[in-house]
């Protein structure tokens, strides 16, 4: 079941008027698995799917993922994939995962051992891996979110993983772990433009296989998706974006998905960027409030000042989608991103669907103004906070308010 510290106002007292917390539920899923489980062991298959935890750093629980199940999903560790499912399926696929974890030293990436290469090749595979599982005992049913990585199902101590047959790692990707001198920077943005995931890179990442041989560690998944989603997008703007033409109106962008509604404001202005959030009261993170409290973080043209300890990952996943889209088009842009969390949206699944939310909003046709003041009386229409309340917190929004443009004055 779902761990009930995760339930940060409940406490499992169902506070937030529940007959029943769905913080507390049993998965299913997670029965069926452990029904198949003979002797703590099972030959089964990875998605690929691999796992880092940041508890205890610098020693850390590294697990392969892996189901028994028949019905395994070919998507189930790919996020990029997941867009507009309910969240129910996504969470009953991702329970269908154990973490079979051993405990190591994060800088054993450095000289892995057979055990920890095994891991990593999973970690590497785009395909399908059948593995052997034995596990020290039988796993424990309990299931954890959090608001970095995507939910994790049951876990339990490995004894010992064997691959079945052989992984099927890319080309370009093998090429890097072999080349001990390229930072894993290069590795990252050089794999990116040829194509491979965020979510696989953030995975590899992860596994401790990419960079200079003597500095490789394991990275816990939370960060190392943070470093992915950071990375990227801090060099698309002081590479790419100051080389391209500044776009020459407002563009106002909607996505909604599992009641996370988004509002992508661009702005003809050099870039400079705000993620501004709200959890919506009378849900289960926030059952007793009657206010809005709004979250922000921000930067302007010379950089992000430290880190976003408001808003933390999501900036970055926001953020990264805004540089793509940006990038992709040869254009230049302010951009505020405001986001409204509902009631529904009760447990947290990952920043994938922030990054996925806001790329998916930047698909759609932006509605466009020729003035910021025409942008923000069609934009709080569509706002359920009062964007009183946003203005007040906002850096951008009062930066951009005294700003004049040059095409003002013709």
């Amino acid at each position: 079941m779902i761990s009930p510290d995760l339930c940060i106002k409940c406490k499992g007292k169902l506070l937030c008027g529940l007959k029943r917390c769905p913080i507390l539920e049993k998965s299913s899923s997670s029965k069926k698995f452990n029904s198949k489980i003979k002797n703590n062991s099972f030959v089964g298959a990875s998605p690929p799917g691999f796992f880092v935890s940041w508890q205890n750093y610098p020693k850390v629980a590294v697990a392969p993922l892996s189901t028994l199940l028949e019905d395994v999903s070919p998507i189930s560790d790919k996020p990029e994939e997941w867009f507009g499912l309910p969240q129910e399926q996504i969470i009953s696929f991702r329970e269908s995962l154990l973490r079979s974890y051993k405990t190591m030293p994060v800088s054993q990436a450095a000289q892995p051992s057979y055990e920890l290469m095994d891991f990593q090749e999973v970690a590497m595979s785009q395909n399908l891996v059948d593995v052997e599982v034995s596990l020290k005992k039988a796993p424990n049913a309990e299931s954890k979110f959090d608001s970095f990585s995507a939910p994790m199902g049951p876990s339990a101590e490995l004894d010992k993983l064997s691959l079945n047959e052989n992984t099927k790692i890319p080309g370009k990707v093998d090429s890097y772990v072999s080349d001990t001198d390229a930072l894993s920077n290069t590795a990252i943005l050089d794999l990116y433009n040829s194509g491979f995931s965020v979510s696989y890179l953030a995975k590899i990442l992860s596994s401790g296989v990419l960079g200079i041989k003597k500095n490789r560690k394991l990275v816990p998944t939370r960060w190392s998706i943070t470093a992915v989603d950071s990375n990227l997008s801090k060099h698309f703007i002081n590479e790419e974006l100051t080389q391209n033409k500044v776009i020459d109106n407002f563009r106002l962008f909607h996505s909604y998905y599992l009641d996370n509604d988004f509002w992508v404001l661009l702005l003809p202005y050099a870039w400079s960027f705000e993620q501004l959030e709200v959890w919506l009261p009378g849900g289960i993170w926030n059952a007793t409030a009657t206010d809005y409290q709004i979250l922000a973080d921000y930067e302007l043209n010379d950089g992000l000042k430290g880190y976003p300890k408001e808003t933390e990952g999501a900036y970055f996943a926001s953020r990264l989608a805004v540089t793509e889209y940006l990038v992709d088009r040869k254009e230049n842009a302010s951009a505020i991103v405001f986001r409204e969390i509902g009631t529904d949206y009760a447990l947290p699944l990952g920043v994938w669907q922030i990054r996925e939310n806001v790329r998916h909003a930047l698909c759609e046709k932006p509605f466009e103004f020729s003035t910021f003041d025409l942008a923000i009386e069609f934009l709080s229409k569509k706002l359920k906070v009062p964007f009183k309340q946003y203005k007040e917190k906002s850096t951008l929004i009062k930066h951009f308010k005294t700003q004049t443009r040059l095409s003002q004055w013709f």
